[in-house]
């Protein structure tokens, strides 16, 4: 009987452990922008001090990742941000706007394995929907460019860059063309009970007005499961190193929910 209970104990001891590694293989698919795992996160950031009416915007960036098995060796990762805005008093006398705004859609090809180097990398198109309900949350154009991702998932370690170039390429004539660079290095630790701990850069290049927007964010962020759907919950600050004129000053914050669909 002893012999029996001793038996049971280790057996459940080692589907918890197994439970635990395979949480851990989840935390870290989600550090990995094309990473073959349907996931919905929810992104929510506070920017403030903008423009001279000292303004400020919450943004909830919804940004499905959806993966597609093309064949054997390649996959097609479509990755949406869709973002829905309230402003308040970013110009004097504007009020407040709140809407969707233009859609940034983008479409990785890449490898089923890494490089014999451990290099995860993706290519593709990205587009620019001008798809704003509100002209003060829009630049009503539509745009394309490349896209690409590299990254190397070492231990807990997760390191890498994403970045694209977007021009516009139609749209009304009476708007600022576009002419921008994208560019996010990126560095997270996640721990074996889920635990993940990021560093990232969201900077933009503005090639018409010769600006920089340069956000740096810190987050955590915890593999939960509600039921048996896994869930990852964090938060961060953001801070302005540089930005253009107008723009953000100062510290923000993020709020994160990440709704997992592993297969």
């Amino acid at each position: 009987m002893t012999r029996t209970l001793a038996l049971l104990a280790a057996s459940a001891c080692a589907v918890a452990a197994h439970a635990a590694e395979g949480d851990q293989d989840l935390a870290k698919k989600l550090a990995n922008p094309i990473a073959s795992l349907i996931s919905v996160p929810l992104q929510m950031n506070y920017d403030r001090k903008i423009g001279p009416a000292d303004g400020d915007r919450y943004t909830l960036n919804v940004q499905p990742v959806i993966p597609i098995t093309l064949n054997a060796e390649w996959n097609l990762i479509s990755r949406t941000i869709v973002p829905i805005t309230n402003q308040n008093s970013i110009a004097p006398a504007s009020g407040s706007q709140t809407g969707v705004g233009d859609i940034v859609q983008s479409l990785f090809f890449s490898p089923q394995k890494p490089t014999s180097g451990g290099v995860i990398w993706g290519i593709g198109p990205v587009l620019l929907l001008p798809t704003a309900t509100n002209d003060r949350l829009g630049g009503e154009k539509w745009g394309l460019g490349p896209t690409a991702v590299a990254l190397k998932q070492q231990g807990p370690w997760t390191f890498g860059a994403l970045g694209n170039h977007i021009w516009s390429v139609a749209g009304d004539d009476a708007r600022r063309d576009i002419n921008a660079t994208f560019f996010q290095p990126f560095v997270s630790y996640t721990t074996r009970d889920t635990w993940t701990f990021s560093l990232n850069t969201e900077s933009t290049y503005d090639w018409k007005a010769e600006q920089w927007s340069v956000p740096i964010n810190v987050s955590a962020s915890k593999l939960m499961r509600f039921g048996k759907r896994p869930v990852s919950i964090g938060g961060g600050i953001r801070y302005w190193a540089d930005s253009p004129d107008g723009g953000p000053q100062g510290f923000g914050y993020r709020l994160l929910v990440t709704f997992l669909f592993p297969k």
